[in-house]
């Protein structure tokens, strides 16, 4: 018995394709008929569904979230997790290493791989960049590579030492794994809580200066470019750099600047980055939830964010999905634990800031979701042909929703957007033979 979508809009940036037209997989989960403009007959037995003013696209891959298993499973484990990413529309995520234990070994990526092998999307292990990320010691790139890791990070925080950094970028060029950099100046954001500016200062809050990031970045680039000039020194690949949750002026005016000087650079943003600012938070009841690492920035930082999205400066949106128990956020704000979850709003967010403002295409707001996070990551491209297996995620573009805590797959409602009305959702995925819908 096979599955048709019928009357879908087939979106997949990798092809170049936007029109409608239907979609056939096999009972073996491999697509085995595409029709441009028409119908599909089905066979005895076919499950048939019209998709008549929705979007089949490729399911989406989120290359920056935190599921917190091993260690922190009241807020968050890799199977609520998987469940909340499927509710989303990701077929895919990448999970960040700062685990309890650390994730700086292959033993960690094995326990990842073993305890999801069942679930309904795909996990991806970034290995942590130095041992239990203390930014000391190197941890095993080599041993990664064996192991399938396709990136390396020290997500929430950043290697302080610039000689231990310069020797990550030369040991990830060696076995072309991308550096995942949670940019961040600890010595500049010490003790902050968010953005340093007239709002920080009227609510008596300790900021942190939107330079405690592009100064990281800036360093980094600089390795960069030099190491490139002087020839990597028995390394294959050019390192590869990638600035994870981008948030300020300065920080896209370094990549964009880096990309015009042919320099492997990508970054990526958050939802909730291009949505709010700083301000935001002065009339919050929920201030908790406005408590995120790095900050909310300016007003004038939100804009730039959203022209370097426009542009193409920015290649992907990842959300930062990052879970915390109620008492974690219902607190006063400098206690609060940093981060909120976001793959449930995601879609809604990009379709309601970007697609419906006519800032971006659904087209392209897919290739941010889903072409663009697995190309930078080396994963493979999910086509729409004959014989290539079906990874798909259905979107209502046109669906009008209320962001609402009890409606969360996640174990965790840590986030500033309940009770905000979003036009466009998710409302299904194809993917390991599996069709899963509300």
């Amino acid at each position: 018995m096979g599955t048709i979508f019928q009357n879908a809009r087939l979106i997949n940036p990798a092809e170049n394709l936007d029109a409608k037209g239907s979609l056939r997989i096999d009972d073996a989960g491999i697509i085995d008929q595409l029709s441009i403009g028409s119908v599909i007959a089905p066979l005895e037995g076919d499950l048939v569904i019209d998709l008549e003013g929705k979007v089949l696209a490729p399911g989406l891959f989120d290359m920056h979230c935190h599921f917190r298993e091993p260690g922190q499973e009241y807020k968050e484990t890799l199977e609520s997790g998987a469940a909340a990413a499927a509710r989303g529309g990701f077929t895919g995520v990448a999970l960040m290493p700062n685990t309890r234990p650390v994730i700086d070994s292959p033993l960690g990526v094995a326990y990842i791989r073993h305890h999801s092998a069942t679930l309904p999307v795909d996990l991806e292990v970034i290995g942590a960049m130095t041992a239990e990320s203390k930014g000391e010691a190197l941890a095993p790139f080599g041993k990664y590579s064996s192991y399938g890791v396709k990136a390396v990070s020290d997500d929430g925080t950043a290697i302080q030492d610039t000689q231990i950094m310069r020797l990550a970028i030369e040991y990830a060029a060696n076995f072309d794994l991308l550096l995942i950099q949670h940019a961040e100046d600890r010595f500049l954001s010490a003790g902050g809580i968010m953005n340093e500016g007239p709002t920080s200062a009227t609510l008596g809050f300790k900021g942190i200066p939107e330079v405690a990031e592009s100064i990281m970045i800036g360093r980094d680039i600089q390795m960069l470019n030099w190491l490139k000039r002087h020839k990597l020194s028995g390394s294959m690949h050019e390192p590869r750099y990638h600035v994870a949750h981008i948030s300020t002026a300065g920080s896209v005016d370094l990549v964009r600047k880096a990309k015009a000087a042919g320099l492997k650079v990508s970054c990526e943003v958050t939802p909730h980055h291009f949505t709010l600012c700083d301000e935001d938070i002065v009339d919050a009841v929920d201030k908790g939830n406005f408590i995120m690492k790095p900050p909310l920035a300016s007003k004038e930082s939100r804009q730039a964010l959203i022209d370097g999205i426009v542009d193409g400066t920015i290649d992907a949106i990842a959300t930062d999905h990052a879970p915390h128990a109620k008492h974690e956020k219902e607190c006063p704000p400098d206690q609060a634990s940093f981060g909120i979850i976001g793959l449930e709003t995601s879609v809604g967010l990009t379709i309601t800031e970007l697609v419906d403002k006519k800032l971006i295409t659904l087209s392209r707001a897919i290739g941010l979701l889903s072409t663009n996070p697995r190309r930078i990551l080396g994963l493979e491209t999910i086509l729409f042909k004959a014989g290539e297996k079906a990874n798909l995620c259905i979107i209502d573009p046109e669906c009008i929703w209320t962001v609402n805590e009890e409606d969360f797959r996640s174990k965790s409602g840590n986030t500033p957007f309940i009770g905000r009305s979003l036009k466009g959702r998710a409302v299904g995925i194809f993917h390991k033979g599996r069709y899963l819908t509300d």
